[in-house]
């Protein structure tokens, strides 16, 4: 594993450039260039690799880790340290660790918490889902957080907002759609305990996880007990029918709050 990247953010005021109700660091031109560089390098990389479900975890549990109690974790590049790959949950990710390491390396003014946030936005891209907004000028963190932030896929709904709502400070929204983000990949019986694809074709970021969950058993596809609890919540279940039947709303409800997420700890409202 790289040390610290070196990473160059000047930041013109105190509170940095405001954009749709929160404030960013300014960082310089140079290293928004290196940004939209990497971005297009990642787009032939995550591509020809079909990684794209990988990539879409590794920043998904990057920045999941997020306590807003405590304002600890987040999306601030700590998963590169083998202290935050050998938690349970993230079991595999090493591998998007290594191979996203000869790419990073072309990029050494890109902080580890951009580029993996970067990655992930570009994972749906290239699958076919939604622009995700991507604000760049996350500083690395040193210490991992602790183990047991991510959601349990064995739990149900109070689970899910514990982990969501009053852990990360997220909303139900963020939870279904989110979800939702599980039309891409499959679980591995190795990592996960689970095994087999959500939906019949996982390379393809669409709203066919909602359609398969209201289809109800399927043999091949998989429905965890977090999934399947997405239908007995009053709250919940309408949301799956609302995308099940309009990919357009939940591809607009997605990209906020995939922003949302990749952005925890890192924003101020």
């Amino acid at each position: 594993m790289h040390g610290l990247s070196i990473v160059v953010l000047i930041f013109i005021s105190s509170k940095g450039f405001n954009t749709m109700g929160k404030s960013y660091p300014c960082v310089t031109e140079e290293y928004k260039k290196a940004v939209e560089k990497a971005r297009r390098k990642l787009r032939g990389f995550i591509a020809d690799k079909r990684c794209a479900a990988l990539m879409l975890r590794l920043a998904w549990h990057s920045a999941g880790t997020y306590d807003v109690n405590t304002k600890t974790g987040g999306p601030f590049g700590t998963m590169r340290y083998k202290a935050e790959l050998n938690h349970g949950a993230n079991n595999g990710l090493d591998i998007a660790v290594r191979l996203l390491e000869p790419l990073k390396e072309q990029f050494p003014i890109i902080s580890f918490g951009d580029f993996y946030q970067l990655a992930g936005v570009v994972a749906v891209e290239v699958a076919g889902g939604p622009d995700v907004p991507f604000h760049p000028g996350r500083e690395d963190k040193e210490e991992p957080p602790v183990e047991g932030r991510l959601p349990d896929a064995t739990k149900g709904n109070d689970h899910l907002r514990d982990v969501f709502v009053k852990t990360m400070g997220l909303d139900d929204i963020d939870i279904v759609t989110l979800s939702g983000g599980h039309t891409l990949g499959a679980a591995h019986k190795e990592r996960s305990g689970f095994e087999g694809p959500w939906t019949s074709n996982p390379l393809i970021f669409d709203n066919s996880y909602f359609t398969e969950l209201l289809a109800g058993e399927k043999e091949g596809l998989l429905k965890l007990p977090t999934d399947k609890a997405l239908l007995e919540d009053p709250v919940f279940r309408p949301l799956v029918e609302k995308y099940a039947a309009d990919e357009d709303a939940f591809f607009a409800d997605y990209a906020v709050s995939h922003m949302k997420l990749s952005e925890l700890g890192f924003a101020e409202a």
